[in-house]
């Protein structure tokens, strides 16, 4: 029996699958689009729209020394009221808040992130001037920008820095060059050795020195790593070399106008002499030692402690005894000593005193 072959031409009947099996594809590749947009979507709030995307764009401002922009960001710049709230003097200066008076803010990394209610406290580390730091900031909601979410600082970053500048009227921080009179409150009428109050971003690495023709100090380093805390600094200046040859200076010269009074006790000068008989003649004197001045800190002016000098007279002595003259030459030790003022305009006041040993 023959079996017949299929005619070429005769179209094959396929199968067609079932419409679950087509449904199924559809809802898994819909699914694994979904989910891939969820974690894109994910993925771009935490690195622009979260709490911790606020921190870093902000700690960005501060690493790129937009001190300005800085500034701009909600919750952080205070008013002199919301300062008196925080516990903080309503007066701070806010000299210190533009871009030269910033540190170096570098290796920003997130430590935490953790929420209790609307506040979300962020934690980072950080490098501030070679400075290893980690502050915590307090973010909370500011409404939405569409359908995205908008921070604000729940605690300003700011913090107040109270420095004690003795010795100077002028300091510079971070090479930025402060007057005590131009950010006082008080103005000229500041008191030397009062605290001035500025405001410092948190977190930063403040340099304080002080170097003028008059006073130095080596370099101290503040790092304000706590936002709304007040931190209290105190530098005390030391005399220039060229300030202490002024002081000698005038002290020499001084010693030396003392010495052309022809006169036992020559007035206003730390030398004398006593003579229990009868002078004759005018008493001359010289100073055959100058004393070696130190200058020396005293609260926030200076102060020349006890120093040793030798004074000579000369003089004709008649006794009462006897009638007898004699030529008397001798040294007299004395000591000196002064307080030295510095005036608002730069100049020095010198008040010497002391006496005969």
């Amino acid at each position: 029996m023959t079996v017949a072959e299929p005619d070429a031409a005769t179209p094959r009947v396929r199968r067609r699958r079932p419409l679950w099996v087509d449904l199924t594809s559809i809802a898994l590749v819909t699914a694994l689009l979904l989910a891939g947009l969820g974690v894109g979507s994910a993925a771009l709030y935490r690195q622009l729209y979260s709490p911790t995307a606020f921190v870093l764009h902000y700690l960005s401002l501060l690493s790129d020394g937009r001190a300005g922009d800085a500034l701009a960001v909600p919750g952080v710049a205070l008013t002199p009221d919301q300062l008196s709230a925080a516990g903080l003097p309503s007066t701070a200066s806010s000299a210190l808040l533009r871009s030269t008076a910033l540190g170096q803010l570098s290796d920003v990394n997130v430590v935490s992130e953790s929420s209790e209610g609307a506040v979300t406290t962020v934690t980072v580390s950080y490098s501030a001037g070679g400075h290893s730091g980690t502050t915590a900031f307090r973010v909370a909601p500011d409404g939405q920008l569409g359908v995205l979410p908008t921070w604000r600082f729940a605690t300003s970053p700011l913090a107040v820095m109270s420095l004690t500048a003795l010795g100077t009227m002028q300091f510079g921080v971070n090479g930025f060059v402060v007057d005590k009179r131009q950010v006082s409150p008080d103005g000229e009428n500041v008191k030397p050795t009062e605290p001035i109050a500025m405001l410092v971003f948190s977190p930063a690495l403040y340099a304080i020195r002080i170097d003028t023709d008059i006073s130095s100090s080596s370099g101290t380093a503040v790092l304000t790593n706590a936002p709304g805390v007040d931190i209290p600094v105190t530098v005390q200046a030391q005399p220039t070399a060229q300030f202490t040859s002024v002081v000698q200076q005038r002290v020499n010269e001084f010693l030396s106008q003392c010495a052309t009074q022809q006169v036992l006790q020559p007035t206003g000068c730390p030398f004398g002499y006593v003579v229990r008989n009868r002078v004759e003649g005018t008493p001359t004197w010289s100073i055959t030692q100058q004393p070696t001045i130190q200058v020396v800190p005293d609260g926030n002016g200076w102060r020349i402690p006890d120093t040793a000098a030798v004074a000579h007279i000369q003089v004709t002595v008649q006794s009462l005894y006897d009638g007898s003259v004699r030529r008397v030459s001798d040294d007299v030790p004395f000591t000196v000593n002064a307080g030295i003022t510095v005036n608002p305009d730069e100049t020095v006041a010198i008040s010497i005193g002391g006496g005969t040993n």
